[in-house]
Formats: C-alpha cells, structure tokens, sequence
C-alpha cells in the first residue's frame, strides 16, 4: 500500500503546481484530444482518456493503450484597480475613492500531468485501466507579502491534487456501454498571508503583525460512473458523473514568522512577541475542503469526416459553502481558527467541438466553452477573484503505426469583474476591478499494442 500511494505523491511534487482553469479552480485539462474540441469528449471518449471523461467510452479502444501527456499553462498575473481594508481609502462626495490603488499577480507557470493504462479483451466487451489526472487545483501569488495590498487575506495559495482511478467497463450490448471506477485523491494545499492591523502596529511599521504560512497534505476517496449509448452509427450520447471529495488537511505545519517585537498591545500592554513568546512560533493547523461532483451530458454526430459534439457539463459547488482552518494553539485574536463563507453556487459549462479527419492518420480540432464563474460577489476574495470565462480551443492529433501524437492550444479569456464587498472592520474583500487571462498547450502521446 506504502508503494501504491508513492507514484501521485511524486507527481503532485515534482510535475504540478496547478492552477484554476475552468471557472472555480476545477481542471478539466486531463487529455490533448478532448481539450482541442473544447472538453465536448463525453460522447466521444474513445481514447485512454475516456478513464476521465467518460469510462463508459474504454470499450470503444482496441487491444492495450499507454498514454501519457502533460499540459503546460502560462497564467498572466490578473490586474486588480480598486481598494482593499489595508488601504484605508475615504470615499469622495463627487464618486470615487481616494488613494486607489493596482496590484498584479505574479505570472505563474504550472505543468498539468495525465496518465492512462487501458486494456480491452479479445471480445471487446470488457475494457479496465487507470488513470491519473488532476481534477483540481489553484495558485495564486502576490508580488510582496509585506507590501501587498491583499495581505491581510493572502499573499499566496496553492492547492494540488492528484486522483489514482482504477476503472472498469461493460459493453451490454451494441448500443449500451457502462463504466464504473474508484479515485483515491492525494491533495496538498498551502497558505500564506500576512495579519494587519493599524491598532496593534502602526501603519509606517506597515501594520503587519506577522508572516503566516500554513502547509500541509491529505487525501480522500470518491467514485465515477459513465453511460454510453450508440443508437446509430453516426451517432453517439453520453453521460459522466463523479463525486464529490472531502479533502482534510491534517496536521499541517503552521509557521509565524517576523512577530512584531518593537510595539505594545494597549491592553494589555505587551508586545505580539511576547505574547508568542518570540518571534517565531510554530504550531499545527488543519482545513477541510468540499471538492464538488460533477456531471456532464454530451451528444457527437459524426458526418463523414466530420464529428461535431456538443456537451452541457454542471460543477455542483454548493458544497464550497466554506473553508474551515482550526490552529492548534491559537493565540485569540492574534491567531484565531477561521471559517471563511464562500457559498458558491452549482454551475454549467457549455462546450462545443469538432473534429476533422483530413486524411486516415491526421486530424484537426476545434472547440469552444463558456464556463461561467460559481463564486457570487459578496464572498469572492484575493485567493480566486473568479469571472465567467470564453475558452477558445484548437487542436490536431496525427497517427503513426502503433503511435499517436495529439496537441491542442487553449486560450482562457476572462471577463473583467467588478467586485465591491469590502468589509473594513473584518479586513476582507475588496473594491475594484480585476482583468486576466491565460493560454495553455497540451501534449499527448499514446501507444497501441
């Protein structure tokens, strides 16, 4: 067992650091075919990567399959213009804020992994493999963790996760295909953010009490089923589901650093370092996050050389209705559990995509999806200012004897969003506007035997 949870650590560790990149921070970057036609595969899922997209679609697949890929995304910091609590901005009687301020994310780059192993037996009614594939994730950094005007709400975040999905299927018959599977999640997560407060330290110390960071792992269990339905040749309706995830975070470390040494509390009359007894503290934390489940419905026509297909595909994230963090040894006020609402609500994603077979060996790609944003106004925060977003897809895959080579462009163009939730008393939210976008290339290679 020791062995067999060894590989997605490894992966989580050393090829991911992944980011959100359909609306909330899910991940539906798990093969290049599917990403090339927008995510619309559910009905197709007639590659390895169908473990994912649809398990129903692996008795589609002839003989053993190895496929093995990577997704690289570049995220261009978003821009934000507005006003957050660290400001202390006056509104203006004529409109406005005084002292309105920008920041800009760091740009980041994350490397997304996917594996696959099918087999398919001789008659071809029974198809298992496993698949390993982030489903979500989430990074955000700001430049300064002592300057940033978000400080007192994060200065980064990651989330990582990694699912192990061993899957079988079933075809009942020439027009029915059903597929079930297991997925072990491994996930680590970690926080950091900057507590300030003008009361306690003055606003040329910069305000800040501390620097926090909280980093710890944990895993979880769930399950998926898929549906695949062939009424005609040319025509194929799928349906997918997987379940939610309830990721806790145990036992993590938790690190306070640069305590303020040099300013008395009044009361009581004694500095944040003595309260922590030093400068440094070190203590243990624990989060949980409710990962939601998802379902997807797709329809694919294929005629002649083309294939079209077009998928609804729903994000249950009313599960996201908060992000509990328990410290150990809190210290009141200075370092207390917190229970963030965030109250986000279950979406659909459409998506659309074709596909064109120029020739036996090679073929192109095209897709589009509007995913719209789960995160309402009055809880979004500095660790996922979310917007409804336009994805734009092109792609080609290209067979070579027993080889097949798929790439796909992504381009992930998000709508400016204007937030005003600040709260100046709790030192959340903000007031302002955030622009970003992003571009991702994905790349498979899959074997035949």
């Amino acid at each position: 067992m020791r062995g067999w949870k060894t590989l997605p650590v490894l992966l989580v560790l050393l090829f991911t650091a992944s980011t959100s990149f359909a609306a909330g921070f899910r991940l539906p970057e798990a093969g290049a075919k599917a990403m090339g036609m927008g995510f619309a595969f559910t009905a197709q899922a007639d590659d390895p990567s169908a473990i994912y997209y649809n398990p129903a679609g692996l008795t589609q697949l002839k003989g053993q399959n190895i496929m093995v890929g990577v997704t690289y995304v570049r995220e261009n910091g978003g821009e934000f213009n507005g006003l957050t609590p660290v400001d202390n901005n006056v509104p203006l009687t004529s409109g406005g804020f005084t002292n309105q301020k920008s920041e800009t994310q760091k740009s980041l780059n994350f490397y997304i992994p996917n594996a696959y192993y099918t087999r398919t037996t001789n008659s071809g009614n029974v198809a298992y493999g496993i698949g390993i594939f982030a489903p979500f994730g989430l990074g955000q950094e700001y430049n300064d963790k002592n300057t940033s005007i978000f400080r007192n709400q994060i200065t980064k975040i990651d989330l990582q996760t990694v699912v192990v999905n061993p899957t079988i299927a079933f075809k009942i018959n020439d027009i029915l295909s059903v597929g079930v599977g297991i997925d072990w999640m491994y996930g680590k997560a970690e926080l950091a953010k900057t507590p300030w407060n003008p009361a306690l330290v003055p606003v040329a110390l910069n305000g800040n009490v501390y620097n926090l960071d909280l980093e710890g792992d944990g895993d979880a269990w769930g399950y998926n089923f898929g549906i695949l339905l062939k009424p005609t040749p040319n025509l194929r309706f799928g349906a997918n589901y997987r379940s939610p995830f309830t990721l806790r975070i145990k036992d993590g470390d938790v690190e306070i650093r640069n305590i303020n040494s040099t300013v008395p509390f009044v009361p009581p009359g004694v500095t944040a370092a003595a309260v922590f007894g030093g400068t440094s503290f070190d203590t243990k934390g624990s989060a949980t996050l409710y990962l939601p489940a998802t379902f997807a419905l797709g329809a694919a026509y294929t005629m002649g050389k083309l294939t079209v297909e077009a998928d609804a595909d729903w994000t249950f994230w009313h599960s996201y209705s908060s992000l509990p963090i328990d410290i150990k040894d809190n210290k009141g006020s200075l370092l207390p559990d917190t229970n963030a609402p965030k109250n986000w609500k279950d979406v659909v994603a459409l998506r659309l995509g074709a596909e064109y077979r120029v020739t036996d060996p090679l073929a192109l790609r095209a897709g589009f999806v509007y995913d719209p944003s789960p995160a309402p106004a009055d809880t979004m925060g500095p660790e996922l200012p979310d917007a409804d977003r336009f994805n734009y897809m092109v792609g080609a895959g290209y067979k070579v004897g027993p080889w097949t080579i798929d790439g796909a462009f992504q381009y992930v163009d998000k709508f400016d969003r204007t937030v005003n939730n600040q709260a100046t008393a709790a030192g959340t939210g903000f007031n302002g506007t955030w622009t970003g976008d992003a571009w991702l290339v994905g790349l498979d290679v899959t074997y035949n035997f």
